[in-house]
Order: C-alpha cells, then structure tokens, then sequence
C-alpha cells in the first residue's frame, strides 16, 4: 500500500477498495461457475432420460459468448457490500472458494439445469396448445415411428419443433439474468442492494434480453437458431419457472448470513416467506 497523504482515512478506504475488488471477483466467478454447471446439467438431464435435445450447440455458444458476456462483465463494477468493513480480515490460507460457496454454484446451477429441461418438458406434456404426451412417450420418442400404438394420434414430427427449444433458450436466459442480479452481492439481500445500484449491471441485461428477442423475432436469426417467437402464455411459463431461481439464492444468502454473523435476522425471513407467498399468488391466478 502506497499512501498519497498522512489521513488515516486513505488507509481506511484502500482497505474498503481492496475487500470490494476481491468481492467482485469472487461473484464473477460464482456467477460463470453456476451459470456453466447449469447448462452441464441439461446436457446430462437430456440424455439421461432421453428426451428431445432442450439445446443446441449453437444456441449454447450464443448464451456462452454473447449473452452471459455483458452481465459477466459488468459484475466487475459492482459497489462494496454495505457492511464490507465490519467484516473481520479473512484468513490468508482462506481459498477463493470454500466448501458452503461450492455447494452453492451446485444449488444454483442445478437449479438452472433442472429448469431449462423441465420448460421443454413442460411444454411437450403440460402446455395446453402443445402435443400433451406422457413421460413414456416424452422419454422414448426415438421410437415413435417404430411403436405406432405407443404413440397413438402423435405426430412424431412434433419432436422436431422449434418451441420446446426456444423454451429452454428462453428459461436459460431469464434465469442467468436473474443469476446475474443475485450476484450483485455474496451475501447481502436483492432487498437491501437491488440490482440498480450497479447500473452497468442494469445495461447488460437490458442489451442481453434485446439480443434475446432480435434472435427470436427476426426471421433469419430464428432460422439460424432453429427457434420460433413466443406467445404471452408461454412468456408467462418462463417468467415462473426463472423467479424461483431468486428466491432459492435469497434463502442460501439468509442461511449464510445468519451463519456467518452469529444473530436471528427475524425482520429478513419475513421477506423471504413474502417472496414464497407473492409466487404462490402469481401461480394461482396465472397458472401455467
């Protein structure tokens, strides 16, 4: 440390700076870290239970060199925590990962992972405009041309179509934006620093979901991406299966707080019990 003047308060916030450097680099990785496993998992969900591909490699390279790039990058300007130096210096030997922080990327990106293939799913069993097909039919649909009374009244084109992909394209996207929004802070609550306190962080996502919508509603690049536009039903189904992915790391967040700073943060469960009820309510009154 270099000191420009004899102010103790220089020192003060060089320390401040150094803690909010260390922090940012910390949710960027996080932020990549459980992004990436989550599409690791829909790889692997697809071809465990052999469904449909939920993606394909074009569209993962679009989501890995062009969507997530913005917010990744923005993280780097987030403001220090607002309680980033009542924090006792951490320990040296202390990896930039620990073991509660892995469990977390697995938490998230699981999360991620298991939402991108079930929007597909949703789509081919639950949606009331799509083909309605059980789990047997969903999970064996390279037999469909070959077991005609398994697959009665089920056009085995269907399993071609561009919606349950850009489902999944959809989901993945939302939900890394809302990833990209849990990562603002390790610890500290949407509640306390919302995603406008980094402004930057704001532009990217707002650049990353135009980008979105130009593949999805311009003629070529839906060719391109073998992805067709999506009606309001259907952005409704990817709005609630993506809001969960906050609440899920609003939770681990309180957990660590609470672990971390010995107290009973009363006040902070009741927003998270908010947070359950609001989504039930939407669910109720939008269903999907």
């Amino acid at each position: 440390m270099i000191l420009a003047d004899d102010n103790f308060s220089t020192i003060v916030a060089a320390v401040e700076e150094g803690r909010a450097i260390y922090s940012n680099m910390k949710q960027f990785i996080r932020y990549l870290i459980s992004s990436n496993i989550g599409e690791v998992v829909c790889i692997f969900l697809t071809a465990a239970l052999g469904i449909p591909e939920a993606l394909i490699p074009v569209q993962l390279l679009w989501v890995n060199l062009v969507t997530d790039g913005f917010p990744a990058t923005a993280l780097g300007f987030n403001p220090p925590d607002l309680d980033i130096m009542k924090k006792p210096p951490r320990n040296p030997k202390e990896g930039l990962i620990t073991g509660w922080l892995f469990f977390r990327y697995m938490a998230i990106g699981i999360y991620v992972g298991c939402a991108t293939v079930g929007s597909a799913a949703w789509w081919f069993m639950i949606y009331e405009h799509g083909p309605r097909l059980n789990y047997y039919q969903l999970t064996h649909h390279m037999q469909c041309p070959a077991e005609p009374r398994m697959f009665k009244g089920v056009d085995c084109s269907v399993f071609s179509e561009p919606h349950p992909m850009t489902m999944a394209l959809s989901v993945l996207v939302t939900i890394e934006m809302l990833n990209a929004c849990n990562s603002l802070s390790e610890n500290q609550s949407l509640w306390a620093m919302p995603p406008w306190t980094n402004k930057w962080l704001c532009m990217a996502i707002i650049l990353s979901m135009s980008l979105h919508f130009l593949i999805l509603y311009v003629d070529v690049m839906s060719v391109i991406f073998q992805i067709t536009p999506l009606n309001l039903v259907e952005w409704m189904a990817v709005l609630k299966i993506s809001i969960p992915v906050i609440i899920l790391d609003e939770a681990l967040k309180f957990v660590a707080r609470k672990f971390a700073d010995g107290k009973n943060p009363l006040f902070e469960c009741q927003w998270i019990v908010l947070s359950w009820v609001l989504y039930g309510v939407m669910l109720y009154y939008c269903p999907v």
